[in-house]
């Protein structure tokens, strides 16, 4: 996107997606949230995760240590603290509740679930039979059934998996590499496999995770005159003298071209 980034460097792109630049790659992944909270804010503008420095209860926002009571709680009380929400209700003697009294917290006890032959308390939270898949909770004589939620993958669409008697999805294993893909020119070279880029000097090889690694090779002249052979990294200073543009081999004696009175010899030392 016309931006140089440093290797192993990290950033956020818009759509909250964390990219890393690795071996002059771009790799990309969406952001993976651990929200330690039971009642998360949403995320604030320009980020990517929910945050726990205040609540969101029944579609409202509540700042930290706010004490309120729920619109369906007869003299509950609840606060917020670090995004999560607790609630206290009044201990009230066994009773039915014909015509609660807001007045009176103790008229009566929310009534109880009668559900496929079996009786739940207010608030008892329970399984289907068979079906660990939804829970179910007891609201003042009502039952309410959902889905148990499952956890955020951070892993792509086509790498996760539902198993048989699952709830939720978990991630599978990516595949391994079958090798080193090159965007440039479009060729794919098997793993262990060594070439040159184009700059002999240059060496790269396909690693086992689908990576290259490449490395130079540092020449060191020994002699002022060498002999450089195309398609080799380092001039030869065994094979002989290249002086003026042409090449003499060793013991070779040709007079200078600067001066027909002077005579030179080629000597590999």
């Amino acid at each position: 996107r016309g931006i140089s980034r440093e290797p192993g460097s990290r950033w956020t792109e818009p759509g909250c997606r964390s990219c890393t630049c690795q071996g002059g790659r771009v790799l990309c992944d969406t952001v993976s949230c651990s929200v330690p909270c039971s009642h998360p804010l949403p995320a604030p503008a320009g980020g990517c995760c929910p945050t726990c420095t205040g609540c969101l209860h029944e579609g409202v926002a509540r700042a930290e240590g706010d004490v309120f009571s729920p619109s369906d709680g007869n003299c509950t009380v609840c606060v917020c603290l670090a995004g999560n929400v607790s609630c206290l209700s009044p201990e009230c003697p066994p009773g039915s509740c014909p015509s609660p009294s807001l007045a009176d917290c103790c008229s009566c006890n929310p009534e109880k679930c009668n559900f496929r032959g079996r009786t739940y308390a207010h608030g008892a939270r329970f399984s289907l039979d068979g079906d660990d898949c939804t829970t179910c909770v007891c609201q003042g004589g009502e039952v309410e059934c959902s889905f148990t939620p499952c956890p955020m993958l951070d892993c792509p669409q086509h790498q996760r998996h539902l198993g048989p008697g699952q709830c939720c999805s978990t991630c599978r294993d990516p595949p391994a590499p079958a090798g080193c893909f090159l965007d440039d020119n479009g060729v794919e070279f098997p793993v262990g496999q060594i070439w040159s880029p184009g700059d002999p000097c240059e060496l790269c090889i396909c690693q086992a995770d689908g990576s290259v690694s490449c490395q130079r090779t540092d020449c060191v002249e020994t002699c002022p005159y060498p002999i450089r052979i195309p398609g080799q990294c380092c001039p030869d200073c065994s094979a002989g003298c290249t002086y003026m543009g042409r090449i003499f081999s060793n013991n070779e004696t040709f007079p200078s071209a600067l001066d027909p009175c002077l005579s030179c010899i080629c000597l590999v030392r």
